[in-house]
C-alpha cells in the first residue's frame, strides 16, 4: 500500500507539471508578448546605457545571427531570404523604431521598410534608411571574445561597408555590449514564467531519481538518461544538451571531471550505496534551465543517506551561499570567483566554481564566473561586469573526503537563480537533501 501511494503521488505530481505546459498556440502568444515587452522596456534602456542610437542586424536563411534569432516572432522558425533589421532610438522617450529591410514584415514586431519593386537593391534600401536617420553610432554584431555577439558574417560585413559612405563607415561600432545586454537582461514577464521551467526540471529529476524509474541492480545510468529525454519530449519540450547521469561509489576509482560527465567505463548499473548525479536542462518559451542534483541508493537496512554524505551536501550548499553572497552590480566574474574561492577555502571547503549566465541560451551571455579547468579566472569573458535583472546557473562542486569510502568525492550542484541587483533568488529552490532510492531490502 505504501509503494502504491508513493507511485500515485509521483504520477499526480508529474501530471500537474504536464498540465502546466502551455499549448503551442498559447506559447506563441506569450513569446510574442514577451518580445513586445522586451522591445518597449528592456532594449531602450540598454541602447541608452551603451550610447547606441542605431542597431543593424542581418541574417541569411538558416544562418541566423544568435541575437537576431531571439528577436524573431514565435511563428518564424528562422530568418527568411536575407533578413535585415534596423532598430533606431530617436531619443526623447520615443518608442524604438523597428524596421525590416526585407521582402516581408517580421510579424508585428518589425515594420516592412523595403519595396523591392521601387528599389531592387536591398543594400541600397538599407543605406537610404541609415542616412535618412543620421545616427551617431551604428552598432553591428561583431566581437572577438563573445561568440553570441559575433553574429554578422564576414560576407555581410564586407558588403555593408562597401555600401556605406566614408562618413557613415566611421560611425560603425561593435555592438558587443549591446548584444550581451539584450541577451542577458530578463524582462518582468519572462521572470513571471521562468520559475515554471525550473519546477518542471526539478519534477523530472525527482521522478528520474525515484523507484518509478530506477530499480537497483537492474537500471543503468543510460536508462535514466533516455527516460529524461523521452519524458522531456512527452511534455512537448526539448533539451539543449544531452543529459548525463554518473555514479560515485565506494571503490578505487578516483574522481575525474571529464569522465564524471560521460558513461562510466564498463558496467554502469545503479547499485545500493551509490551516489548518483544528473546534469539536465530543458528549453521552453525560448528560455533554458540547467540543473544538477544527487540521489543516494539506500543499502539494506538504511533509512537515510550516511551522515558523511549529508555533511558533504551541506558543504556544497555552503559554497552556494558564499558564491551568491558575492554577487554585486559592477563586480566582474573574475572578482566574484576569486572572492568566493578565498572565502570557501578559509571555511574549510575545497571549491570549484564554474557558474554561467542563463537565459535565451544555456551557456548564455554575461559574466563567466570560473570554468572547472580555469579556477584562476577567465580573461575577457570573466572581466565582464555583473548587471541587475540577470539569470544564472549556480554551478559548482565541493570536494569532500569520505572516511568509510577512503576516497574523495565531489558534490556537484547546479541550480537556476535570478539576480535583481540586490539579492539572488533561486527560481524553484535548491537541493538541500538527497533524493532517496530504495532497494528491496531497504523498503
Amino acid at each position: 500500500m505504501k509503494k502504491t501511494l508513493f507511485f500515485l503521488l509521483i504520477f499526480l505530481g508529474f501530471s500537474v507539471q504536464a498540465s502546466s505546459v502551455l499549448s503551442m498556440k498559447e506559447r506563441s502568444v506569450l513569446i510574442d508578448n514577451i518580445l513586445e515587452q522586451r522591445f518597449s522596456d528592456v532594449l531602450p534602456h540598454i541602447m541608452e546605457r551603451e550610447g547606441i542610437d542605431m542597431w543593424v542586424l542581418m541574417s541569411r536563411e538558416y544562418n541566423e545571427d544568435p541575437v537576431l534569432k531571439t528577436m524573431l516572432p514565435s511563428t518564424w522558425i528562422s530568418a527568411r531570404r536575407h533578413t535585415m533589421l534596423v532598430i533606431y532610438n530617436s531619443g526623447n522617450g520615443q518608442p524604438l523604431e523597428r524596421l525590416a529591410v526585407a521582402r516581408y514584415a517580421v510579424g508585428s514586431l518589425f515594420k516592412k521598410a523595403w519595396d523591392k519593386e521601387a528599389q531592387p537593391d536591398q543594400w541600397e534600401a538599407l543605406k537610404h534608411i541609415i542616412e535618412a536617420r543620421n545616427p551617431s553610432k551604428i552598432a553591428i554584431n561583431t566581437s572577438d571574445a563573445f561568440a553570441l555577439a559575433d553574429g554578422m558574417t564576414s560576407t555581410e560585413y564586407n558588403r555593408l561597408m562597401a555600401t556605406l559612405s566614408d562618413e557613415f563607415k566611421r560611425r560603425v561600432v561593435s555592438g558587443e555590449m549591446l548584444a550581451i545586454g539584450w541577451l542577458e537582461t530578463r524582462s518582468e514577464l519572462e521572470m513571471k514564467h521562468y520559475p515554471a521551467l525550473a519546477q518542471i526540471g526539478h519534477s523530472l529529476i525527482a521522478t528520474a531519481f525515484s523507484n518509478e524509474v530506477i530499480t537497483p541492480n537492474v537500471t543503468s545510468t543510460d536508462d535514466v538518461v533516455w527516460w529524461l529525454r523521452d519524458q522531456t519530449r512527452a511534455l512537448g519540450l526539448t533539451n539543449w544538451f544531452h543529459p548525463t547521469v554518473s555514479i560515485q561509489r565506494q571503490d578505487n576509482e578516483v574522481f575525474d571531471q571529464i569522465s564524471a560527465f560521460s558513461k562510466r567505463p564498463g558496467e554502469n548499473i545503479i547499485r545500493p550505496g551509490d551516489l548518483i548525479h544528473v546534469d539536465f536542462g530543458i528549453t521552453y518559451l525560448r528560455l533554458n534551465t540547467d540543473q544538477q542534483q544527487h540521489a543516494y541508493v539506500l543499502k539494506p537496512g538504511e533509512k537515510d543517506a550516511p551522515a558523511s554524505l549529508k555533511n558533504a551536501l551541506k558543504a556544497g550548499n555552503q559554497l552556494q551561499d558564499i558564491l551568491t553572497s558575492n554577487f554585486k552590480v559592477g563586480r566582474t566574474g573574475n572578482t566574484i570567483l576569486s572572492r568566493s574561492r578565498d572565502q570557501a577555502i578559509e571555511q574549510g571547503i575545497s571549491p570549484a566554481i564554474y557558474t554561467h549566465p542563463l537565459g535565451f541560451h544555456g551557456h548564455a551571455a554575461g559574466p563567466t564566473i570560473g570554468m572547472w579547468d580555469a579556477q584562476q579566472g577567465v580573461p575577457v569573458q570573466g572581466d565582464y561586469p555583473m548587471f541587475a535583472k540577470t539569470a544564472y546557473s549556480i554551478e559548482l562542486n565541493a570536494a569532500r573526503f569520505i572516511e568509510e569510502w577512503k576516497k574523495e568525492i565531489r558534490i556537484m550542484l547546479e541550480e537556476d537563480a535570478f539576480f535583481d541587483g540586490e539579492q539572488v533568488t533561486y527560481l524553484d529552490g535548491r537541493q538541500t537533501e538527497f533524493h532517496l532510492i530504495y532497494s528491496n531490502e531497504s523498503q
